[in-house]
């Protein structure tokens, strides 16, 4: 059965972004440490990196190597269209969990409004690759339950608050480090598999 896999960066305090969506604040090292951290992360995860950027750093015809389908919650898609895109991962299926967005405005993505845990289980019957969840937080903590795998970057910074990893209920869930990688710029990444 497929997965749903939430890969996301993070402060080590817990925020995959500020309080007014920055993300622009966590520290990637000097210009040499950036391009081998991004070239090493975008080589795993090729299909995780926008359509449009796709071109700029040599992928453009990267065969996705994880996930074949994208799910998202309506602030992050919310982010990509106000600078006007309207499939960011045109490359993938794309699904936005949305109870106040009604329509699509790109027929490459849909967008479904109801519980987000119907969508996820549906999904995880049908054929494919993994599903990436992208965020944000709330729609994470609402598919807690369904989550198998977290891929979690953390950036050397404590961002003082934000948007939470986890944006939901007091809800204690067990997850178990399967495998862990550092970065010449200090960005820790781990593999964690859901203990059900």
């Amino acid at each position: 059965m497929r997965k749903l896999v939430y890969y996301i960066g993070t402060s080590i305090d817990g925020y995959i972004a500020g309080p007014a969506d920055e993300v622009d604040f966590y520290p990637v090292g000097d210009e040499e440490q950036a391009t081998a951290y991004a070239a090493r992360v975008n080589a795993r995860y090729p299909e995780t990196v926008p359509t449009a950027l796709r071109p700029h750093v040599g992928l453009a015809d990267a065969p996705n190597q994880r996930f074949d389908t994208v799910v998202m919650g309506h602030g992050t898609y919310r982010q990509v269209l106000d600078h006007g895109i309207t499939s960011p991962y045109a490359h993938l299926r794309q699904y936005v969990a949305s109870n106040t967005l009604s329509t699509s405005p790109d027929p490459a993505v849909t967008v479904t409004g109801g519980d987000p845990l119907d969508l996820v289980r549906d999904l995880k019957k049908q054929q494919g690759q993994d599903i990436w969840l992208c965020g944000g937080g709330r729609l994470a903590a609402a598919l807690l339950p369904e989550l198998d795998e977290l891929v979690i970057k953390s950036y050397p910074v404590v961002a003082g608050g934000g948007i939470p990893v986890f944006g939901g209920k007091f809800d204690p869930t067990r997850f178990r480090p399967t495998a862990r990688e550092s970065f010449d710029n200090d960005v820790l990444m781990t593999w964690f598999e859901a203990v059900r």
